[in-house]
């Protein structure tokens, strides 16, 4: 999912938008320019930057004309494609970009891959089949990978060591529910007064999205199949334990902030200031936590319910490329689109440490462990999406996402069960699939 932008982050990213206009050949006149359509933070925006220089150099018969995109990069795309305008290449979220190709928008990559076998043959031998898989639609591969972020929980270092507490390093030794609870139990801190002052626990992402994988770790998933769906399993016991599960940590153990605690400071500021020993969230965060001289911090996996295993899981959490399907400039953005999700392009993204490369040869170089050279788990990232599940793609997510957010809140709120959303949400959510099957 796009990540949640304030009015800071758009402000800086105008920016960044800027510096890429100024530095990548974006002049208004260029009309033989490829557009590359994205979202990105300042920091992403220059690793992008990193990559089309790089690829300007060995290719400058093509030149690139980067847009940046607002907090809403569905409906961006849907009006520049209205308008005749759509952009060459744009970056495909896994929950949004079945809209896209449902539509007609996006070009079946297979139309590049089928003449050159031996690449795509590499790519799938470098490649992992959970991220390629996710951008199959209707047979067709409408995008391919170029960074997974999943996610996992950072914790603190200084803060585990003093309650004697030990991290799994790996995703297929991860820890139970019940040992997860003792631990967020043993690094809460609270004054005489009962204000909590430490956190043991806190969440960076979407709150149902996270529950989510907990219902997923309990041995159930969350949509059957993730592509193109037929149901929801929010009914499955499962499923529902695991989501309860969740929910309870902050309703019913207090070991992490309730919805009314994370509206008056940020999961982020939590963690950075030792207040939270623990965070989920994705490699995106990554950049905000290193280099700070106040903060020791690793990385470890999500807790495996009693009905889940023998491994921890977590989501795909990838972006890819794709080429639109109107674009007079196909051969030049397969060209681009090649080079950044193929070895060459991800060499560069494993070396900025900002995103995780989807390519085996690039997660295993040594420019990918010097960018994460203060990570002793790094095993969390280098084996993530071998052990990633898919979520739900659906032209029609953001009809289900709605009924998602409306019942799933309830449960986090406190409000009701997670077992209530067997009821009229799922029945809500499978009428919707069944009509898009």
């Amino acid at each position: 999912m796009p990540p949640a932008f304030d009015r800071r982050t758009l402000l800086r990213s105008a920016a960044a938008g800027a510096l890429l206009s100024a530095t990548a050949g974006c002049g208004g006149g260029d009309e033989d320019a490829v557009t590359f359509f994205f979202q990105a933070r300042p920091a992403e925006a220059r690793t992008r930057l990193k990559i089309i220089e790089e690829f300007q150099r060995r290719r400058p018969d093509i030149r690139i004309r980067t847009i940046m995109s607002g907090p809403d990069p569905l409906q961006q795309m849907l009006t520049y494609c209205a308008g005749g305008k759509c952009p060459d290449v744009l970056m495909a979220w896994e929950l949004l970009y079945a809209g896209l190709a449902d539509r007609g928008v996006l070009v079946d990559l297979r139309e590049f891959l089928d003449r050159d076998p031996a690449y795509a043959e590499q790519l799938r031998a470098d490649g992992y089949p959970a991220l390629r898989d996710t951008f199959g639609w209707n047979g067709g591969q409408y995008a391919l990978p170029e960074q997974w972020s999943g996610v996992f929980l950072y914790y603190n270092r200084k803060l585990f060591a003093e309650a004697g507490i030990h991290a799994p390093a790996r995703w297929s030794e991860a820890w139970s529910f019940d040992e997860f609870l003792s631990a967020a139990r043993a690094l809460t801190r609270r004054d005489p007064d009962g204000r909590t002052r430490q956190w043991g626990f806190t969440d960076a992402w979407v709150p149902y999205f996270s529950a989510a994988c907990f219902g997923m770790n309990n041995g159930a998933e969350w949509f059957s199949p993730p592509v193109r769906p037929e149901r929801t399993n929010l009914g499955d016991p499962r499923f529902a334990a695991g989501m309860q599960f969740y929910a309870d940590l902050a309703v019913r153990h207090r070991v992490a902030p309730s919805v009314g605690d994370r509206q008056s400071v940020s999961a982020q500021d939590l963690f950075r200031s030792g207040r939270a020993a623990m965070l989920l969230g994705g490699h995106w965060l990554y950049s905000e936590f290193t280099g700070r001289e106040d903060l020791d911090f690793d990385v470890t996996v999500l807790p495996v319910g009693p009905a889940g295993g023998p491994g921890a899981v977590t989501d795909v959490g990838s972006t890819g490329l794709a080429i639109a399907a109107a674009s007079p400039r196909r051969e030049q953005a397969w060209e681009f689109v090649k080079f950044a999700t193929g070895p060459e392009g991800q060499a560069i993204i494993a070396e900025s440490g900002l995103f995780v490369p989807v390519l085996e040869s690039a997660m295993r170089s040594p420019g990918f462990a010097a960018a994460h050279e203060g990570i002793r788990n790094l095993e969390v990232f280098t084996e993530g999406p071998s052990h990633s599940r898919g979520m739900a793609v659906t032209p029609l997510w953001g009809k289900v996402e709605s009924l998602l957010e409306r019942g799933c809140n309830r449960v986090l709120r406190g409000a009701a069960q997670a077992d209530s959303l067997a009821g009229q949400t799922t029945t809500d959510i499978d009428e919707l699939l069944r009509a898009a099957v």
